[in-house]
């Protein structure tokens, strides 16, 4: 995605120079309630944002869920975080040194928050300007090669050089390498647990010394365990941060794979470093530029790459990041939507079938003001009592004994 260019141009001691994000900070008021929207029972990274957007605030929108959940029981249950639990996460996280980063706050990765579900989240340990650096992930075989560490150590040194932040994800072999070569300059770990746990156990000395001298990121709590499904999230987080990702080795079946799938999702650029057709860690590379990534055989092919891009992709808060900050800054006297009644309920589920229909559709087909279709939606899809079909069609959800 490409947004405005600098209004000057890119220096030779450093190729990216970051634009400030606009400054709107929470209260410790907001970031509990921030906290427990996002720790309530089925309150998603999406279903976050659309309550902010709706009500006007993280406040509002705590208050107003316990008259939706009370509304919508047919699907999903809506269990809200209690703001001991909330306080307590938090007062572990300062416990730690660790510092709570929301989505609707300043200093939060701009790349990250145009991508499509953005963690509402992220905890903090060390350097948080290095966010807003431009950045590129690199990562790879776990089991890597004598020559894969140096090239990895080759390319993170000269990239961070360059200017760029080098992000991986403290994983043995390339990502443990690209760290230790950009220390000294700057870079990001993001973990799959809590800023306070190291895995892999050996890395407890370079996980310390990149939150001395860089910076730790996780989207999960303090003291959590990573298990296998969160090492995915992981790479989404690294991939969302960065300009491009560069593999420099991987099997065909490995989590590198996933994050450079992933940066190919999210429009960011995929460069590869060919390796031997022999090696086993080798495939997923070669497999890449068959795909169509950027071969990378020096700093410069990446640095060539990057650099109109960096000029163009500046960090930023995006529209509905940008929406997201202004709603929760509005004045807590506000008037709230009033909420629609049962009856107009009742007429937009009748509406409703198994075949798609576009919400400005269903206004025209029950009488009722777009404004009122819209907040009953939204609580059906809070609920679980509809489907997406693209990015207007909605349909009543069928569950198993076919009543909906």
């Amino acid at each position: 995605m490409r947004n405005r260019r600098l209004a000057t141009p890119p220096t030779e001691q450093n190729l990216f120079t970051p634009a400030p994000l606009p400054v709107a900070p929470l209260d410790q008021a907001g970031r509990i309630a921030c906290l427990r929207l996002i720790r309530s029972t089925n309150v998603g990274p999406v279903t976050f944002r659309k309550l902010i957007n709706h009500h006007g605030g993280a406040e509002q929108a705590l208050a107003a869920l316990p008259a939706i959940a009370e509304r919508n029981t047919k699907q999903r249950a809506i269990k809200i975080c209690p703001a001991e639990r909330a306080e307590a996460e938090l007062a572990a996280a300062a416990k730690v040194g660790a510092v709570p980063l929301f989505t609707i706050e300043p200093g939060f990765p701009a790349h990250l928050a145009v991508t499509d579900a953005p963690p509402p989240l992220l905890y903090i340990k060390g350097n948080a300007a290095l966010l807003a650096q431009p950045s590129i992930a690199i990562v790879g075989s776990r089991q890597a090669s004598a020559a894969g560490v140096k090239l990895a150590r080759t390319f993170s040194a000269q990239l961070a050089e360059a200017g760029l932040c080098i992000v991986s994800g403290l994983a043995r072999g390339i990502d443990a390498a690209a760290h230790k070569a950009a220390l000294n300059k700057a870079t990001i770990a993001v973990l799959a647990g809590g800023v306070d746990i190291t895995y892999p156990p050996e890395h407890v000395e370079l996980q310390h010394a990149i939150a001395q001298h860089g910076c730790l990121v996780s989207e999960m709590p303090p003291g959590f365990q990573p298990r296998g499904a969160d090492f995915p999230r992981r790479n989404r987080i690294i991939a969302g941060i960065s300009l491009g990702v560069l593999i420099v080795e991987a099997a065909r079946r490995s989590g590198s794979l996933v994050t450079a799938r992933l940066a190919s999702e999210m429009g960011r650029e995929v460069f590869a470093v060919p390796g031997h057709p022999l090696d086993p860690r080798a495939e997923g590379t070669l497999q890449l530029l068959k795909d169509g990534a950027s071969l990378a055989t020096k700093v410069e092919d990446i640095l060539e790459t990057l650099q109109p891009i960096g000029a163009d992709l500046q960090p930023g808060l995006s529209e509905p990041a940008h929406h997201m900050t202004q709603s929760l800054h509005k004045a807590a006297t506000a008037e709230a939507p009033a909420p629609p009644n049962d009856s107009q309920t009742a007429d937009v589920l009748a509406a409703l079938g198994p075949n798609p229909i576009d919400v400005d559709e269903l206004a025209r087909a029950t009488g009722l003001a777009i404004r009122i279709v819209r907040s009953i939606v939204f609580e059906l899809d809070l609920s679980g009592r509809i489907e997406h079909h693209g990015h207007q069609l909605i349909a009543l959800r069928q569950i198993e004994d076919g009543v909906s």
